[in-house]
């Protein structure tokens, strides 16, 4: 058969069609089959687990007394100790910091208040083991660098005491699942110290919340947006070794936890609903090389610190629960913005928000009134705040959410009673960081959420901000100090 022109056209048409079609299909697989970022997180992810005890409304035995031993008297340490000092039935037991000086600064503050002298323990890395292992302990308190928070809350509970941990309490996956696991298998309580949640506002949303105020909470958001670069992250005299700036090449949600507690109790997460997956982008990074870099120029102690990529200012991260409801999490502490948690709910009958100040309360499309907003606060003001929250205002931390946290801790522990914030929190609130990392690292892309639960979520119940049981805990004053505070 002859080939005219035409036919040759249209043959030659068809062949760079499919030929552009094949380059297509091509360019496509390659990004499908192109490989996975950090698999190990969503293998671990995909791990099945098994609940052996529920510790969501577990009472432990109740202790009249609780002694204390503190772990890190760096930044958090210090406040820690003073504040546990106002408390009613706490004994500060041991002191524990591989630098000596801080221990002896704090044991110097107690004899300075006429309190006994605690134990000490310093030195080494290791002399946070013989602290864990004092039997005369019933409570750790961790303050440390972040990597060393599962390690010490594992070993403190193994050895049967009773752990509180700073935020984050765990850095991967499974380390969220040693903790749960852990707890479970010890009935030893794991308590993250999320102090936010004990914020005035919040409690006072969350009470709002139970009772119907908002109708059916939809949607909530929270964030860490502060500026820590040159007063903190740079600082040489800062954070110990460089350690928080060392953390900055995780590109994620690196510290989700202060505007995600408050949300969760809001939705009952662990309690009603769970979280069922996660998805996270980040900016580049626009700040943190390049000053790093220009300091590095200036000072050769920052040469280390100048080459590495860092995390990027903004990121934000989105998570869908079971039940239908959203949030969004913010995390940037990198960028010359006012402080904000942000802290927002939204139910089907009215909204809260705090961050920017004021505090708002909105029942439709305008925000109440001051004097309308005062009205509420009266009304659904939570009994924990009015038993010690002018209390908590005088002695600190945080404008007074720190002592809350802690009062309340201790008068769980002192009443036998279960604990406002379990070990499913900690490990639920903690996984964003890894979560998001994953998800930043393979384009945003979802990742589900893991459910340390193990489906005891459905049936969890809420904690009660109104005290139906507890709240004897008296708040002591300390010899030589103006705080002299009894309920």
């Amino acid at each position: 058969m002859k080939t005219n022109r035409r036919n040759f056209l249209r043959t030659a048409a068809v062949a760079g069609a499919a030929a552009v079609t094949a380059g297509s299909v091509a360019s496509c697989s390659r990004r499908e089959e192109s490989s996975e970022m950090m698999p190990e997180v969503r293998l671990a992810v995909m791990a099945a687990h098994s609940q052996t005890f529920n510790m969501c409304g577990y009472r432990a035995p109740a202790l009249d007394k609780v002694r204390i031993g503190f772990i890190g008297l760096g930044m958090r340490g210090p406040g820690a100790v003073e504040r546990m000092a106002h408390i009613e039935g706490v004994e500060i037991a041991a002191l524990c910091d591989k630098y000596t000086d801080r221990v002896d600064k704090m044991q110097s503050m107690l004899i300075k208040f006429g309190m006994p002298q605690a134990k000490t323990f310093s030195g080494t890395e290791e002399s946070w083991k013989g602290l864990c292992d004092d039997p005369e302990i019933d409570l750790v308190y961790i303050c440390t660098p972040w990597a060393w928070h599962t390690p010490m809350a594992i070993y403190a509970m193994e050895a049967g005491k009773h752990v509180a941990v700073e935020v984050p309490a765990a850095k991967t996956v499974d380390e969220c699942w040693q903790l749960v696991e852990t707890s479970e298998r010890t009935r030893m309580h794991c308590m993250q110290l999320e102090n936010c949640c004990y914020d005035f506002f919040e409690l006072l949303t969350l009470n709002m919340a139970r009772q119907g105020l908002f109708g059916e909470i939809v949607h909530g958001e929270g964030a860490y947006i502060h500026d820590l670069r040159w007063d903190f992250t740079y600082d040489k005299n800062g954070y110990a070794d460089m350690w928080r700036l060392k953390e900055n090449v995780r590109n994620g949600n690196l510290y989700p936890t202060h505007g995600l507690g408050p949300v969760c109790q809001v939705m009952n997460v662990n309690r009603g609903d769970r979280m069922d997956y996660l998805t996270s982008m980040s900016t580049n990074d626009f700040a943190m090389a390049s000053e790093l870099g220009q300091l590095a120029k200036e000072d050769p102690f920052y040469a280390p610190f100048a080459d590495r990529k860092y995390r990027g200012n903004m990121n934000t991260s989105l998570i869908r629960t079971a039940s239908g409801r959203s949030i969004m999490i913010q995390h940037d502490v990198s960028s010359p913005r006012p402080y904000s948690r942000i802290h927002l709910i939204s139910g089907t009958k009215g909204a809260a928000r705090k961050w920017p100040s004021p505090a708002r309360i909105a029942l439709g499309h305008s925000w109440l009134k001051p004097e309308e907003f005062a009205a509420l606060e009266a009304q659904y003001t939570p009994e924990i705040v009015k038993r010690v929250g002018e209390m908590a205002k005088e002695i600190g931390g945080h404008g007074g959410m720190d002592f809350i946290m802690d009062w309340r801790l201790i008068d769980c522990l002192r009443n036998g009673l279960p604990i406002d914030q379990d070990v499913y929190d900690a490990a639920l609130w903690s996984v964003i960081t890894p979560l998001s990392e994953w998800s930043v690292a393979n384009r945003s892309s979802s990742i589900d959420v893991p459910d340390f639960t193990c489906g005891s979520w459905e049936l969890n119940k809420p904690f009660d901000p109104n005290l139906a049981e507890g709240g004897n805990t008296k708040v002591v004053g300390i010899q030589g100090s103006s705080n002299q505070l009894e309920v």
